[in-house]
């Protein structure tokens, strides 16, 4: 997964490499800001984040691809609840797929993407030739990918973390179970309502 740059001796190729990734946002450094920790997303709110349907959601949860991380369905009735990282990690696949990457190359990118801290997602910049997914960190990496003819196409986490906290803003929330037995009765739509005027106050 992880790529390593060369020795970055300036050439024509690799300027016309530097402008590709340019043009295609594949060089990402505008800083993020960071998600929320103790909220969570039912599975409808983050299929509609990730552009994945219910049915996808559902088989990449048995399948243990990508696994709801702030609380799992435990019997009938139970609601699963996807952390922010979660949503964006489901939009990185849904993207991977849909450029004919394998699903056996797209679990071996989860797995590394799952060693990551949060904020280190949005640093890291996927490629792929169609076949296997490269991990970038830096510019650098990028750059060589291309010059290379590896990188087919390229995914910058950070644009997609921007997109995922856009849809997110619109779109229901609540706070993960605590012991607490009057969470019980806690409805997602206050919570989303409790931290717009937080925000607002705060």
């Amino acid at each position: 997964m992880a790529v390593s740059s060369g020795e970055g001796k300036a050439n024509p190729e690799r300027h016309v490499a530097s402008q590709r990734a340019g043009e295609q946002g594949l060089l990402f450094d505008t800083e993020v800001s960071a998600p929320p920790e103790d909220v969570g997303y039912r599975g409808p709110t983050a299929c509609s984040a990730a552009g994945i349907t219910y049915r996808q959601l559902d088989y990449w949860a048995r399948t243990a691809l990508v696994e709801p991380s702030v609380r799992a369905a435990h019997g009938s009735g139970s609601q699963r609840l996807y952390s922010f990282r979660d949503i964006l990690v489901l939009k990185v696949v849904k993207r991977l797929l849909d450029t004919g990457v394998s699903l056996q190359q797209i679990r071996t990118a989860v797995t590394h993407l799952r060693d990551r801290g949060v904020r280190d997602l949005a640093l890291i910049t996927l490629m792929s030739d169609g076949v296997s997914v490269y991990e970038c960190t830096s510019p650098d990496e990028v750059v060589d990918l291309l010059q290379g003819g590896q990188g087919v196409f390229g995914i910058a986490l950070g644009r997609v973390w921007q997109e995922v906290e856009g849809s997110l803003a619109e779109l229901p929330g609540e706070r993960a179970a605590t012991d607490d037995p009057d969470d019980d009765d806690h409805h997602p739509h206050d919570e989303l309502a409790h931290r717009r005027r937080v925000r607002k106050t705060g």
